[in-house]
């Protein structure tokens, strides 16, 4: 799984949530990518929230990617718009009714909405990482990690984050052939001691583990 590099030219920052709704209502639509630098909160530098700019992006029809670290005091966190077919979060299903009760949702953003409800992706919404642990792991996965020791001790250190990331990337995959390339890849990627999600901690402990194991690396450029 090749890396995503920030293009530096769509790295742009917003003091307030309405500056950074003025720039998509003059660009959601010709702009395919937007990397936001958003502040730390230690720093105490006027910036955009994550919270507020992903409800500022659901609005517009547009949606949250991929995190970055980018200095001591910022990260980037990836917005582009919402893909035909991309699959809806529980979370995010929340969120759309509230910014409506709000009056806050936009034409293009309620497109999204609407094209979601009609295809079923509205009532297929994912449940949230919170809900995620080795049970909701698919069963031909964990038969794939069981069957490889590296890969099964990697899986043994994973927390919520990466168990999340295991089922949705294989519950994703449309066809049975695709499915199955992607549970060797996900193996593959354990056995060598990677994960999906950087671990946040240099030893993880999972409530049904008893000692912390140690941090696993962060998946390179392996597919």
């Amino acid at each position: 799984m090749a890396p995503i590099i920030p293009d530096p030219d769509k790295v742009k920052s917003f003091r307030t949530a309405a500056a950074f709704e003025t720039w998509l209502r003059a660009n959601h639509a010709r702009e395919t990518e937007l990397w936001l630098k958003i502040h730390k909160k230690a720093t105490g530098l006027p910036t955009v929230t994550y919270a507020q700019a992903l409800d500022v992006a659901l609005c517009w029809g547009w949606i949250d990617g991929i995190c970055k670290s980018f200095d001591d005091q910022s990260f980037l966190q990836r917005f582009t718009p919402r893909r035909p077919r991309s699959i809806w979060s529980q979370v995010n299903r929340e969120h759309v009714a509230r910014l409506t009760a709000a009056g806050r949702m936009t034409p293009h953003g309620q497109r999204q909405v609407d094209a979601a409800r009609a295809d079923g992706r509205w009532d297929a919404a994912y449940a949230p990482i919170r809900s995620a642990s080795e049970a909701t792991i698919p069963a031909d996965l964990r038969a794939a990690i069981d069957a490889s020791p590296q890969a099964r001790a990697t899986f043994a250190t994973l927390g919520r984050m990466n168990l999340f990331a295991l089922a949705f990337r294989t519950n994703s995959m449309k066809t049975p052939a695709g499915r199955a390339r992607k549970i060797v890849a996900l193996v593959d990627m354990l056995a060598r001691g990677e994960t999906i999600v950087p671990q946040r901690m240099g030893a993880i402990a999972r409530p049904d583990r008893g000692e912390a194991q140690p941090r696993p690396r962060r998946a390179a450029k392996h597919s």
